[in-house]
């Protein structure tokens, strides 16, 4: 992307003291519903209200959206409160409705984004449009999805744009809806610092008693802003129920929430220091659980030796791990000497659980 210092002045011509906030309903359920919740965050940190209009399910049946009739909605929220609004699409129709009720911030949802052709088809639909246009990430962790997607909407003209990171779907049961996977955003900051980064920490846990740790660690990592869901009832809300927060609790995150301030070097070195700490945090976590992960495999291993009586120790099978390793961590900048404590203290973990279940 050309000249991708101008994907930021949207967000700086707001001049917000504080990281940008985008908060709302999951669903727009009824326009009281809508204008309750509206005004209970007016004066608030919220800059953009979120509703989602068309809800699209992983399997039908369940509420998928008023649908057109909750734009009048979002315009009424705009009249009573002064609050920008905004909202999913997925195809054209939806943004030729999304324009025509003057909404003034464009999401692409995460199952959207995975194809290049419904991408298209709305970048097409948008070309040079003013409005704000955010591309969540696509359900699976692949960057370069993520970035071709805003890479089309840069060719469409479009010239206020971000991204949001909701985190990425896993077939393994973790204590979040989507992992995180910080690295591909930290990553993505590094090759487009100026692209505005959104978190949703709302569709990373799936629990509204995490929301404000996940968030907190994307303030830490720099991000511009977060999506939260806010309900005034959120356990009796059509969708999304266990993620959404009440306005009240929101309004306490902000409170609760630590900000970073530049007013001096001193100042900035801090922040700096915070933002590489928070990376080493999220990658040693990482570490952790592919350790945790590895294990398991040995276990496997284990009961599969001690199903063909086969020794724990394979000396030529350690030598080659040994001899590979090296090699791979020397491209790494890793010395020899590391690499060598590192993996024999792996190595020996894995032999203490195969040797358990041997033994056992």
């Amino acid at each position: 992307m050309e000249n991708s210092k101008e994907l930021r002045t949207w967000l700086d011509d707001l001049q917000l003291p504080h990281p940008l906030v985008i908060a709302g309903p999951c669903s727009a359920e009824t326009e009281d519903q809508v204008l309750q919740i509206a005004n209970e965050l007016k004066d608030s940190d919220v800059s953009y209200y979120r509703a989602g209009i068309w809800k699209p399910r992983t399997r039908p049946g369940n509420f998928e959206g008023v649908g057109a009739i909750g734009l009048k909605w979002l315009q009424k929220v705009k009249e009573e409160t002064g609050l920008k609004t905004a909202t999913e699409v997925a195809n054209r129709t939806h943004v030729d409705l999304a324009l025509e009720h003057d909404i003034d911030l464009l999401w692409i949802g995460a199952r959207s984004t995975v194809s290049p052709f419904i991408v298209q088809e709305i970048a097409d639909a948008l070309k040079g449009t003013d409005k704000v246009v955010l591309v969540k990430n696509p359900v699976n962790p692949d960057l370069s999805l993520w970035l071709g997607a805003v890479e089309r909407l840069s060719k469409a003209n479009i010239k206020k744009l971000g991204v949001i990171h909701r985190g990425f779907s896993t077939y393994q049961k973790t204590k979040y809806r989507n992992i995180p996977e910080w690295q591909l955003a930290i990553e993505l900051q590094t090759k487009f610092p100026d692209l505005p980064l959104i978190n949703d920490p709302s569709h990373i846990t799936g629990k509204r008693e995490l929301v404000f740790d996940i968030s907190q660690t994307a303030l830490d990592l720099n991000f511009d802003g977060l999506m939260i869901e806010t309900h005034t009832d959120p356990d009796n809300a059509w969708s999304d129920a266990a993620q959404q927060v009440t306005p009240t609790s929101l309004k306490q995150m902000f409170k609760d929430l630590k900000m970073r301030k530049e007013t001096d070097e001193a100042a900035e070195y801090n922040a700096q220091l915070a933002n590489l700490r928070a990376q080493i945090d999220v990658l040693d976590n990482e570490l952790i659980d592919l350790l945790g992960k590895r294990m398991k495999v040995s276990d496997g291993i284990g009961e599969l030796k001690k199903k063909r009586n086969v020794a724990v120790l394979q000396t030529n099978r350690w030598n080659s791990i040994l001899g590979n390793m090296i090699l791979e961590g020397e491209q790494r900048g890793l010395s020899e000497e590391f690499v060598l404590r590192m993996f024999k203290a792996i190595h020996q973990e894995s032999i203490n659980h195969q040797e358990k279940i041997i033994n056992a």
